[in-house]
């Protein structure tokens, strides 16, 4: 039997608020990507929820889209929504 390949994870964290019209936006752009690049992982962090962690990850404003190699590297930060080839170039660059 021939050794299954994994595809690397590539780790997408994206912070939002309550009534945030723009992180709606920024979820389907990350939907979008997901579907076109299976080894992202969609992280969703509310920063009222996970104040400690949005503090850490120097997040200012939502949406905040953070793309992380699967060792944790940072390769991509966007304030505001992304454009769905600005999230594709960062999941190239993170696997």
């Amino acid at each position: 039997m021939a050794p299954t390949m994994v595809a690397p994870c590539v780790i997408v964290d994206l912070y939002t608020s309550a009534f945030c019209e723009p992180c709606h936006l920024t979820r389907a752009v990350l939907a979008d990507a997901a579907r076109l690049v299976p080894a992202a992982q969609i992280v969703e962090r509310d920063v009222v929820k996970f104040e400690s962690q949005a503090e850490s990850d120097g997040v200012l404003v939502t949406p905040t889209v953070i793309v992380r190699t699967a060792d944790g590297a940072e390769v991509f930060r966007a304030q505001g929504v992304p454009t769905l080839p600005q999230v594709l170039a960062a999941l190239a660059k993170a696997v």
